[in-house]
């Protein structure tokens, strides 16, 4: 249509809300079908957080509020980042967003101009390279596959600056494959950093708390305290408290980037929710135990759906550090043929003929920007992960 802007030329539909929205067509249509596609916790928001939200309606706090977050939810926010990463932050070094998408949307449009490049490392979250092409930047994507655990490596890092970076968008734990990197890793990553002062930081630390085994996480500017002044630390309270519809997120960095990322806000969306940030700061500042509870959930879950899919014949599955996601790669599966006819010639056509034919929804991995893979949330029931793992099972002993 002619009267479209050329901006939504550059971009594309998140695939994983494709994927979702798919899912539950069939679902109306009267399919069996299973969705794995979601990166959303199938737990209940805590009653605690509920019940905050509750008392703010009740107490009136429904207006408008200062355009990047109260004062009592940035303190609180200080305080998590001294008490859990180290980290000293003040108040006018805080930002918060209606989710963590639109702090760092905020951040690359309050920074990018036309030219500059984000080092991104693939397999990525879809929305990194559509939001730097909004913001008017060059996403550049560094493939880190299966033989270095989907983690990037202080080579490709390296290899990978130009005098024309502008950012590094950092993912640990990640999504979409549950990597983390360990300290070291981390450390040698920042040692390249430092050799590059015109490259600033932004760490994705929404999985911070969902973390499993005898993995420790661990932040840039916490690693590498002299990248502190270059790093925004971005979080929020969607995966960990099981808030993703509440759209709360938070991140801290330089008093200077925090100002342009309110000016931006404060002409796009204005304040957060306010009945959210109440419920986000009863959420950092209340009980805390539920968090190694579900934790504990989700390690069975990853360990259930690693070992089978495993079984599967044509898939290898690694077993991630961390986050909700697994990302098998079906290099035995590319170039057969499913038991309905569908020739799988890479993990679209795999993941497409996998739904229609077993009613099991997953990601294929070019969304991600790595393939042949595919992405398996398992945030969900281990009853609905069982039957869907058996189902994928079935499906790959078919290929001929």
């Amino acid at each position: 249509m002619a009267f479209l802007s050329d901006t939504l030329a550059r971009v594309k539909p998140s695939p994983t809300i494709a994927v979702t929205t798919k899912a539950n067509a069939l679902k109306a249509a009267g399919r069996d079908v299973i969705g794995l596609g979601a990166g959303e916790p199938d737990f209940d928001t805590p009653q605690n957080i509920k019940d905050a939200a509750k008392r703010a309606i009740d107490a009136g706090k429904t207006k408008y509020t200062a355009v990047d977050g109260i004062p009592e939810l940035k303190a609180a926010i200080c305080d998590k980042f001294r008490r859990e990463n180290g980290l000293s932050y003040t108040p006018a070094q805080v930002s918060v967003g209606t989710g963590g998408k639109q702090i760092l949307y905020n951040a690359l449009m309050a920074t990018c101009n036309p030219g500059d490049e984000v080092i991104i490392p693939a397999p990525y979250w879809v929305s990194y390279p559509d939001m730097v092409l909004l913001a008017g930047g060059t996403p550049v994507a560094v493939a880190a596959g299966i033989d270095t655990a989907f983690k990037l490596t202080p080579a490709q890092l390296e290899a990978a600056i130009t005098p024309k970076t502008k950012w590094f968008i950092f993912n640990s734990p990640s999504n979409p494959t549950g990597a983390g990197y360990s300290r070291a890793e981390l450390k040698a990553l920042c040692d390249v950093l430092l050799r590059h002062p015109q490259v600033w930081i932004m760490s994705d630390d929404m999985y911070e708390h969902l973390v499993f085994d005898d993995f420790e996480f661990t932040t840039p500017a916490q690693v590498e305290p002299k990248l502190y002044d270059r790093t925004l630390t971005c979080n929020g309270v969607s995966k960990a408290y099981a808030m993703t519809g509440w759209r709360i997120g938070y991140a801290a960095g330089p008093v200077a980037l925090i100002k342009a990322m309110a000016t931006i806000q404060s002409q796009s969306t204005s304040n957060p929710c306010s009945v959210s940030q109440y419920a986000a700061l009863e959420g950092l500042t209340g009980p805390q135990e539920f968090l190694t509870t579900n934790k504990a959930v989700f390690q069975r879950r990853r360990d259930l759906v690693v070992g089978m899919l495993n079984q599967a014949k044509g898939i290898t599955c690694p077993t991630p550090e961390g986050a909700f996601y697994v990302y098998p790669d079906i290099s035995g599966c590319i170039g057969k043929t499913s038991a309905a006819g569908t020739r799988i010639t890479d993990d679209e056509t795999f993941a497409t003929a996998l739904l229609e034919e077993t009613g099991v929804a997953v990601v294929f991995g070019a969304a991600f920007g790595l393939s042949p893979n595919f992405r398996v949330s398992y945030a969900t029931s281990d009853a609905a992960l069982v039957e869907a793992c058996t189902r994928i099972q079935r499906f790959c002993a078919a290929l001929s």
